[in-house]
Formats: C-alpha cells, structure tokens, sequence
C-alpha cells in the first residue's frame, strides 16, 4: 500500500472504513426503493412503469448532478459535502412517510434523496482515496464500490420486514430519524481532509488534467459510453429482480433474501476484481466481471416457475457477485487516465452515463413488462448492453496524450 506521508497506515485504514460506511448507509435507503416498489404497486394500484418513474428519475438526478458533487468536493472537501448530503437524505425520507401521490415521490426520492445520497457516494471519495492510495487505487476504490453491493444485499430483506412490521410510512420515518442521528459522527471522521486553498489547487493543476483537457481525447467518452453502457445493463434487471420473482411465484421475503444474499456477494466480488486489476490490468478485469454478469441474466431469463431455486440462486449469485464489480475499474481508469486536483470533477461529468443510463434501463424495463407481460425483453437488452460495455471498455487500453505532446501519468 502506497500513501503521501500526511497519514499514518492506521489513520488510512480508518479513512477507508469511514468511506465504506458512510456510502453503504446512503446507498441503503436507496436500494431499498426496489421492496417500496412492490408495495406501492399494492397499495396504490400504480403500473410498473409509474413505479419506475421515481428510480428512472433518481437516475438522471445522480448522473446530472455528479459534475456539480465532484467540483464541490474538489473544492469543499468530503466533510462538508456528508453534513450537506446527510441533511438533505434525512429531510427526503422523513417527508417521503407523508407521500400520497405518485409526482410526491417522484420529487422527494427522484430529485431529494438523490441529490443527498449522490453527497455521500463515490464522486466524494474516489478523488480523496486516489489522493492517499496510489499504487493500490484499485483496491482501495474497490473497498469503497463494495459499499454499494453490501447496502443491496442488506436493504432488501431489512426493508421487507420493516414494512412487514412498521408499515412503509413508519419505515421512511425511522430511516428518516436514522440518518440525522448519524450524520454529524459520519462527518467528523473526514474532518481536516480533502480540503484545500485556492492556491493549493492552482499549485497543484499545472502537474493535473484539467476538464477541457480531458474531454478532448477519445478516452472521456469512451468512459461516458462504458458508463452508461454498464447503467442501461445492470437496471434493466437490478430494480425489478424482486418483482420478477414474485411475479414468477417465489414467496416475496424468501425471494427478498436471495436476492439479498446474492447481492451480499459483491462484497468480496467488488474487491477481489478491484485488486485484481492492480495486477491484471482494468480492462481484461472489467470484461470479466460483464461475462459473469451476462451469465447471471442468462439464468435468469431460464427461470419459468417457483419451483427453480437452484436457477434463483444461481441468478442471484452470478448477478449479484459481479454488480458493481467494475465500478472500481471503471473509477480507477478514470484516474488513471486523468490524474490530478480536477479528479473529482472529471469523473462527475463522466458519471452523467451511468446516470443517463442508470434511468433509461430501470424505466424501460418498466415499461416492457406492462407491454409483454414479461421481463424477458428486458434481460436480453441487459446482455445486449453489457456486451457493448465489454467492447467500450477494452478500447482504453492506451493512456490518451495531451495536445501538447505529452502523455498524461499513469
């Protein structure tokens, strides 16, 4: 492990924990709009497509809001931007318990909660962690994105008998009091950190990429299109896989905690491919994890009947072992690529693919099923994309050289 000298090893070991932490609480409530999902459809009679207008439009918010996350946090720092997202999250699930029509949730869990959860997520982190981890960016990315697989597997099934037992509005109350009461000691484990002057960031920008740099080489986009190739592959499947079960016939909370378990997977997955690409490099990393996830779909897509566990299972696993699994290699190729003060903001206009993507596959795979009556259509787009992904990916093997002349550093 290699860091600037400004920390100790214990000290960063706590800065990765903290990150962790404070990403999986986030994107906990979240994930748990998928279990909201299925009961607003019983309680209020809204087709799968207005379900899926709320997680489309948190999708658009967070890819559009990312450029503003990142240039804030490269010129607030992480603390800040926790106690601004924290706050915000907070008031969007406390409010989200008082919801009665569908544009209700569209706004506080589209545009509200997003906006705060996007406050406490990668594009904060990533250009801090870049900062202090250098030769094992991979890895310590990797740690981070598995936050996002961890809050899956542990949102679904908690969710599911919260609601059992508090009803939904009780649920968003509690989450809602949650959040606030953890908020300030999230914060303070990022106090002095990531914050720089003015005049540091001008010292440091002559050695960086700037935006304008980055978004003159073929490689910028090319990350945009992995983005939003990987979006439109894995929420064509992700936000409906509890529906799908129990439309297939699976009892809901055993179906919740398979789904769960098999998103419990991307823990280890996330940070065994993250490491890996240290070593193997990001790309032959990256197409790996798409492979394993076109698998998953596949097995999914078999399943005809409640009587299939081992397919269930067998979706779960593969599905889940690898999601966001090249999170960490997209994210560190970005900074391997564009190095330098401006990360945060590069990588956050980057980000606008997954969230372009991120919402159009949750939507459309809404609004495929309330079409045919089935999401077979739409898990065969999911492999459509991740094969394009795969492709996008595997075309950045070269480092992209500036119009100077010079090659940036890896």
């Amino acid at each position: 492990m290699s860091s600037t000298n400004t920390l100790s090893p214990t000290r960063l070991w706590i800065l990765l924990g903290a990150a962790f932490l404070t990403f999986s609480i986030g994107a906990g409530f979240m994930h748990a709009y998928t279990v909201f999902l299925v009961t607003f459809v019983s309680v209020f009679g809204w087709s799968r497509a207005q379900v899926s207008i709320a997680y489309s439009v948190a999708q658009f918010v967070s890819g559009f809001s990312s450029p503003l996350v990142g240039w804030l946090v490269d010129r607030l720092g992480p603390r800040r931007l926790i106690l601004i997202g924290g706050v915000t999250l907070a008031l969007g699930l406390l409010a989200s318990s008082q919801a009665t029509r569908l544009w209700h949730m569209v706004v506080l869990y589209g545009i509200v909660m997003t906006l705060g959860a996007n406050c406490l997520g990668l594009v904060v982190f990533v250009p801090l962690l870049s900062r202090y981890f250098v030769r094992n960016r991979g890895m310590a990315v990797s740690v981070v994105q598995s936050a996002n697989g961890f809050a899956r597997a542990f949102s679904a099934p908690v969710t599911t008998m919260m609601i059992d037992g508090l009803g939904w509005r009780g649920t968003y109350l509690w989450q809602g009091a949650f959040m606030g009461v953890v908020l300030l000691p999230l914060a303070s484990l990022f106090r002095g950190l990531g914050e720089t002057t003015p005049a540091s960031r001008r010292i440091a920008s002559t050695d960086g990429w700037t935006l304008r740099e980055a978004m003159r080489t073929p490689h910028f986009w090319l990350l945009g299109a992995v983005y939003l190739f990987t979006g439109l592959g894995s929420f064509l499947v992700a936000l409906h896989q509890l529906a799908f079960a129990v439309d297939i016939g699976f009892d809901k909370l055993y179906a919740a905690w398979v789904l769960g378990m098999g998103a419990f997977l991307s823990l280890p997955g996330v940070i065994l491919t993250g490491t890996i690409s240290d070593y193997i490099g990001r790309e032959l990393s990256a197409v790996v994890t798409y492979g394993t996830s076109i698998l998953g779909v596949a097995c999914g897509m078999l399943i005809t009947s409640p009587d299939q566990h081992a397919l269930l299972w067998a979706h779960a696993c593969l599905f889940g072992l690898t999601w966001g699994a090249r999170g960490p290699a997209i994210t560190a190729k970005t900074a391997d690529l564009f190095p330098g003060p401006n990360l945060g903001t590069i990588l956050g206009v980057i980000t606008i693919g997954t969230g372009l993507g991120s919402a159009s596959g949750s939507w459309l795979a809404g609004y495929v099923f309330d079409v045919t009556g089935s999401y077979k259509v739409a898990f065969g787009l999911s492999i459509f994309f991740y094969l394009c992904g795969s492709v996008a990916f595997w075309a950045l093997r070269r480092p992209p050289a500036r119009r100077t002349g010079t090659t940036s550093p890896r």
